[in-house]
């Protein structure tokens, strides 16, 4: 990541008369920031105009060198203690550039908090396996996951918003048409992230491929289905799961069951009243899972098919912690045709 910030890096010994050309040449003012390195890249300040404008009324010459006019107490994050409270904190200050250091203060990476939100400790699994037949004939040649949604296709949309949430190791599982999705985003480079293919040889459930799974790097899994359209705010499903201590918590959205007729409240054949066309109100899940390392190492089969609903199945009869999150925003399941449709018009005005 750090190579997209280079044109942001300057020497010490870079004059000020150059320092502002490179300031000159970034693109919007947030971002009118550069980072002062020394030879092995240990961060020593920060400089921006304003810094250089002080410098000068202080009689420094614009040709000094920047180290001069450099910002020496400026705000950093160390890379084993980036947390979405940290990088909130920095938002709230108005930082919108944070560097990251090693523990030695070399600069390692560059957070930009114009184009992420924050960055969670999750691995996303991304479940692109299945073949999508009530959308056909949409899907004999392509995979549901990859049909577009607007200008790009449905899984595109999940992997962006991750992205957005600073998700940077992604799992897939594939089958059907699987190399097409493959082919497309590749090892995910070209969106600066991670991505790995799980390839389900036969059908393994929502949530069975998670077994073929060698092992996690980070601590909460999140799982999708690669089908859905929504503007879950991750970082808030994180933070409450974590808050609860929860071993796997569901995302849920209000499912409203509207009953037509008059429902007569008996006893035996005696009527003691009635309802007339009553509404009942429940949590349905929204096929958005955050699961533990460690429940999954317990409680989740090596191999075979296995359902998400199995597993949670499994967490109440072990007395784990299961938990839901009420989502209220946007969620689509694009399950039909005419999903599909709705998809292609919601688009145009869903708040991402």
């Amino acid at each position: 990541m750090l190579q997209t910030y280079r044109q942001h890096i300057i020497g010490p010994h870079e004059s000020a008369r150059e320092a502002l050309r490179r300031l000159d040449s970034l693109p919007g003012l947030a971002e009118r920031i550069l980072f002062i390195v020394d030879d092995s890249n240990h961060l020593l300040g920060t400089l921006t105009d304003g810094d250089i404008r002080r410098g000068l009324l202080r009689d420094h010459e614009i040709s000094h060198e920047v180290c001069v006019f450099m910002f020496a107490n400026f705000k950093s994050v160390k890379a084993k203690k980036i947390s979405p409270a940290t990088l909130r904190r920095f938002r709230n200050e108005n930082v919108t550039l944070v560097p990251v250091l090693q523990e030695n203060g070399e600069l390692i990476d560059v957070i930009d908090l114009t184009k992420i939100t924050t960055i969670l400790p999750i691995t996303a699994v991304i479940m692109a396996g299945g073949k999508g037949e009530r959308l056909r004939p949409l899907t004999e040649k392509v995979p549901k996951p990859m049909l577009h949604v607007g200008n790009k296709p449905i899984i595109e949309h999940n992997i962006d918003r991750l992205i957005q949430f600073g998700v940077r190791e992604i799992y897939i599982s594939i089958n059907y048409l699987g190399d097409q999705i493959k082919n497309y985003f590749g090892d995910g480079s070209s969106k600066g992230i991670s991505i790995r293919y799980v390839e389900e040889n036969e059908p393994l459930g929502t949530i069975g491929a998670l077994s073929l799974i060698p092992a996690f790097e980070e601590e909460t899994i999140f799982l999708i289905n690669s089908d859905l359209l929504t503007n879950i705010d991750l970082e808030q499903f994180y933070t409450n799961h974590h808050a609860a201590g929860a071993n796997m918590s569901v995302a849920s959205i209000p499912y409203r069951v509207q009953v037509p007729y008059a429902v007569l409240e008996a006893q035996e054949e005696r009527v003691l009243g009635f309802v007339e066309k009553p509404g009942y109100n429940y949590y349905v899940s929204a096929g958005m899972y955050l699961i533990s390392r460690d429940a999954l190492k317990q409680w989740l089969p090596q191999s075979g098919f296995y359902n998400a609903t199995d597993f949670m199945e499994k967490l109440i009869a072990e007395q784990g912690k299961l938990i839901h999150y009420p989502h209220t925003g946007y969620w689509l399941d694009i399950g039909k045709y005419a999903d599909y449709i709705q998809a292609q018009e919601d688009i145009k005005y869903i708040r991402f």
